[in-house]
């Protein structure tokens, strides 16, 4: 996965990330962390990939999307070991 980081300061970070599911997906995910102040992408067209803005309080905004990556790969984890136990 290639990510481009665009602007990284204190408390704000714009990166580059390969495509839209995967920019929505960590949306979500810092929208539930409550040192986040602002957690949007954003396409300036469909052939270019999209730009994520992650703004924190805090919490730097690395720690922020490092903590919802975790949770996105714990609850994939659970998913797939719900599936194996399905009879």
């Amino acid at each position: 996965m290639e990510i481009k980081i665009i602007n990284d300061s204190k408390d704000e970070l714009e990166v580059q990330l390969e495509n839209v599911t995967l920019a929505e997906i960590i949306k979500v995910y810092l929208n539930q962390d409550s040192s986040v102040d602002v957690a949007a992408w954003k396409q300036e067209h469909p052939t270019e990939n999209p730009i994520l803005l992650v703004k924190t309080k805090g919490k730097t905004p690395r720690k922020a999307i490092a903590d919802a990556i975790a949770q996105i790969t714990k609850q994939l984890d659970k998913v797939e070991n719900d599936f194996k136990n399905l009879k």
